[in-house]
């Protein structure tokens, strides 16, 4: 189930962000904010805003680009069809640039870690966006289903790594051939790989976007879920 996103890109960019709180558990400074539209609505617009000022320096990423890295993986999502990421950009903020993304709602009746470690169809979806990624940390934590059923993640700012390095909770799909419908996305990013580049390069740099390439064309040749990389840890730590 798909649901409307309350924010366009647009918006994002053009609102005045307030800052409301922080996210405490992030490991990268991650704030609550209040986006105030000028449209002269009163409704109050949720987002969430990191600062690259306020992000930590990893020894496998290079430093103050993981804000962008979030807005790659909303440009793949969105580009695809995959439609999981919220509606993410680059802008201007209280701290300087970093990415802007559209609050999710979650719904607090989903058991989230018993649903991740279901078959459901959303799930596979989120497999294969986090393979085409290279997503190094999917946690139960960032998976989030709203009130509508909707599924989406959070979270991608160490992603589109050159070398393999997947870590996740949704395994359960590991050897499955992938079906038409996902083919079908692998074939669109591929046929449209310069539009795509040219999307992604703001963020990303040549060698990682040349490996992007490849793990397309890996799925096209041998189209199964991934397997974990024996010689890299296969579950972020901690899970959760």
């Amino acid at each position: 189930m798909n649901r409307t996103k309350q924010l366009t890109v647009a918006e994002l960019a053009m609102g005045e962000l307030v800052v409301a709180g922080r996210l405490v558990d992030a490991s990268n400074a991650t704030l609550f904010c209040e986006l105030e539209l000028p449209d002269g609505s009163d409704e109050v617009r949720k987002v969430v805003y990191k600062p690259i000022s306020g992000e930590r320096p990893l020894w496998d990423f290079p430093d103050g680009n993981l804000a962008g890295r979030e807005v790659a993986a909303y440009l793949l999502s969105d580009f695809a069809g995959f439609n999981l990421v919220p509606s993410t950009t680059m802008r201007d903020g209280p701290f300087g640039p970093g990415a802007v993304q559209e609050w999710v709602n979650i719904d607090p009746e989903v058991d989230v870690i018993a649903f991740t470690q279901s078959e459901a169809p959303s799930l596979r979806v989120m497999a294969l966006f986090d393979f085409i990624i290279n997503n190094t940390d999917r946690k139960f934590g960032h998976v989030l289903v709203d009130y509508e059923g909707a599924l989406f993640g959070c979270d991608h700012g160490v992603s589109f790594h050159r070398e393999f390095k997947l870590r996740t909770v949704i395994w359960q799909f590991a050897g499955l051939e992938l079906n038409s419908a996902e083919l079908g996305q692998i074939e669109k990013l591929l046929v449209e790989f310069t539009t795509l580049e040219k999307m992604v390069s703001p963020y990303i740099n040549s060698e990682e976007i040349t490996a992007l390439r490849l793990r397309l064309e890996s799925l096209r040749e041998e189209p199964r879920f991934p397997y974990p990389n024996p010689n890299w840890p296969a579950i972020p730590w901690p899970p959760v």
